[in-house]
């Protein structure tokens, strides 16, 4: 798997490391981030926050598009 950035940067030899959880393209390491999400489950009729985070990935474009 390839990242889709290197790709567009003429650099087709990179690894991806994993997927984009908003647009679902490849990211290497170089291109992707890694942030802490909250995680939260079904508990009877309403919903329970885990105590700890959880963790997504996301290319620098969608980071980006994020913060605007």
């Amino acid at each position: 798997m390839a990242c889709y950035d290197c790709i567009q940067e003429n650099r087709p030899d990179s690894t991806g490391i994993g997927i984009c959880t908003r647009c679902g393209l490849a990211t290497c390491h170089d291109h992707a981030r890694v942030l802490a999400t909250h995680v939260q489950r079904a508990n009877g009729m309403s919903r329970s926050t885990s105590r700890l985070a959880g963790r997504r990935v996301v290319c620098r474009t969608c980071l980006a598009a994020e913060a605007a």
